[in-house]
């Protein structure tokens, strides 16, 4: 294994730089974290373009990976996003579809919707709970938190290796996108009249998860095929967005 002992070295740089979303937007590269997480992507054939361990780290796995470089712990630390790493980082390339790769591998499955989410924690959860429903991808409307980013990468839990991800830059090109494929736009907001389990959710449907504070997009609003609420108690005005998105989600199996 080689070791290296200086920041100014081009696999480390490349590592730190990796914590900004600037590049791994240019470099179409993220970091993982951990065992579990590295072995996942593993077992998914994500590609894996180098891999850092502390110089603690000593439960080694036996995985077809690269060969690992070690760091110090000063290094290591500067480059690990959590309080009790496990001493091993990976650079992995991101999953890229294109608009026809995506929907192909959709076709009658079920796709989750995310209007300018901005909580990282609750995007991977999100992305997480798609992939246990069994919806088959995830689009992302600009203005929505980085999905590669370390926070939402660790909520996410490998399902970002299973999980196609597509990019639109308006409501509008995303509702165009959705209805050329004949789905079921099903939007959620408060003033809907129709409660979720009265709508069909089965199948074919591109279900919309606003904002946090502002909720949907006057557009995807008027966009849908039709709004629902999931209903509540009236002490209790909301809830958190990633439970809402569960609960939708989760009609589809019931």
């Amino acid at each position: 294994m080689k070791e290296i002992n200086s920041s100014a070295n081009k696999q480390y740089k490349l590592c730190t730089q990796l914590t900004s979303k600037k590049y791994r937007d240019k470099y179409g590269l993220y970091l993982i974290e951990g065992d579990n997480l590295i072995a996942e992507a593993v077992a998914c054939n994500v590609e894996i373009t180098a891999v850092f361990l502390s110089h603690q780290y000593g439960h080694a796995k036996t995985l077809a990976i690269p060969e690992p470089y070690i760091l110090s712990e000063k290094l290591f630390n500067n480059i690990a996003q959590t309080e009790t790493s496990q001493g091993i980082i990976a650079i992995v390339k991101k999953r890229e579809d294109t608009q026809s790769a995506f929907f192909s591998h959709c076709k009658a499955g079920n796709i989750l919707v995310l209007d300018r989410l901005q909580d990282l924690g609750n995007i991977g959860t999100m992305i997480r709970t798609a992939d246990a429903a069994g919806y088959k991808g995830v689009i992302a409307i600009k203005g929505t938190g980085d999905i590669f980013s370390p926070k939402a990468v660790r909520a996410a839990a490998g399902s970002l290796f299973r999980m196609p991800i597509l990019l639109f830059d308006t409501a509008a090109e995303a509702l165009a996108a959705l209805k050329a494929q004949g789905k079921k736009v099903i939007g959620t907001c408060f003033e809907a009249k129709a409660d979720y389990f009265d709508v069909d959710l089965k199948s074919d449907v591109a279900l919309l998860i606003g904002n946090e504070g502002g909720g949907l997009s006057k557009e995807l609003m008027a966009g849908a095929d039709v709004n629902v609420k999931i209903p509540m108690e009236p002490t209790v005005d909301s809830l958190n967005a990633a439970v809402a998105a569960g609960i939708l989600m989760y009609e589809s199996k019931r």
